[in-house]
């Protein structure tokens, strides 16, 4: 048996093929093309028994090549991975036979691979994301200037209505004005593009008969189903609602030993637009349902404001866990209990 991984760089990649003794059968750096990378497994093809490959930004183009023509591809998730501090000397070498390593001892940690046609769809919804975060960016712009000014400010709402028209009748001086406007032009153009994004999000994609239940959910509408399915891809990968806690960012990152707090681990280890899902669902929800209100004053009065979002954020996610594996609708009385 032969086992290969594959450290990918930005514009090559190491490939390492070694046997059943961890010997080194092939060591070579080729370009980021997927027909050289293929001539090199050819030869080894029949007694591969996987290909690893890290999960880094630009891992797709691989990935799908190599299981097009049927080899059997694994997705290392680099943050579980941590080798021998003490090694004296590590190169990119090194790096691709200890993954054909790891997988060779079966503790191999593994990312989930997401179908393409449901990736593409996935990525379109983080460019939402993103969008949507650079419209809040130049909407408090707006209100700080305002702010600075006037010694008010103006809601988020009258923000999005604003035009070069209105401005104007600021009264402004011509510099502030043009500051003022420069946000507001790039609030209108963000608006135009998200209605667009979301518009092809709601066509294409129709939710799952278990991610439709998620709507039943106080914060959740069609948007954030959208996002927590495609993020969430198969709800059987995770063995314990937990695991799926843990995987939306919502558990704490802490290392105990004989009851103290000793550290914290890498809280970013997750999905980060699973965590804004939530987040966002927690601050509908608390404005929309009495027992979500009820649950962040209880725990706002003990913390504050961002610990009982966090904390509401988690109680939604558990809940979605459960809707999502029993198929049953949202039950206020056991989420909030």
């Amino acid at each position: 048996m032969k086992f290969c991984g594959i450290d990918l760089h930005s514009n090559n990649s190491v490939v390492v093929v070694t046997d059943e003794a961890d010997r080194v059968l092939v060591s070579r750096r080729c370009p980021n093309e997927l027909k050289p990378i293929l001539s090199l497994l050819e030869p080894h093809r029949d007694e591969l028994v996987g290909v690893v490959v890290e999960s880094t930004y630009n891992w797709y183009w691989l990935v799908d090549g190599l299981m097009v023509v049927g080899l059997d591809v694994k997705l290392a998730n680099p943050v579980a991975m941590k080798r021998y501090d003490g090694l004296k000397h590590s190169d990119d070498k090194d790096d691709a036979a200890f993954l054909a390593h790891l997988l060779r001892l079966g503790i191999l940690p593994t990312g989930y691979i997401h179908p393409p046609h449901e990736r593409a769809l996935r990525d379109l919804a983080r460019k939402r994301i993103q969008l949507v975060r650079t419209r809040t960016q130049h909407i408090l712009a707006v209100e700080n200037i305002a702010a600075r000014q006037f010694g008010h400010s103006f809601s988020c709402n009258e923000v999005k209505g604003f035009s070069a028209t209105s401005v104007d009748r600021l009264g402004l001086s011509t510099d502030v004005a043009l500051a003022m406007k420069a946000n507001v032009a790039v609030i209108q153009a963000l608006e135009v593009q998200i209605a667009s994004l979301e518009s092809r999000l709601l066509q294409q994609v129709k939710l799952r008969p278990e991610y439709s239940l998620l709507k039943t959910m106080p914060g959740v509408g069609e948007v954030l189903a959208t996002v927590i399915m495609l993020e969430t891809g198969d709800i059987g990968r995770f063995a314990q609602v937990g695991n799926f806690a843990s995987y939306a960012r919502c558990v704490e990152s802490a290392h105990y030993s004989n009851g103290k707090k000793k550290g914290e681990g890498n809280a970013k280890n997750g999905n980060a637009y699973l965590i804004w899902s939530f987040i966002e669902a927690a601050n509908f929800a608390r404005r929309f349902s009495e027992d979500a209100k009820r649950f962040f004053e209880k725990k706002k009065a003990k913390t504050n404001g961002v610990v009982a979002t966090k904390a509401l954020a988690h109680k939604l996610a558990r809940a979605s866990y459960h809707i999502l594996k029993e198929k049953q609708p949202f039950d206020a009385k056991r989420c909030f209990a």
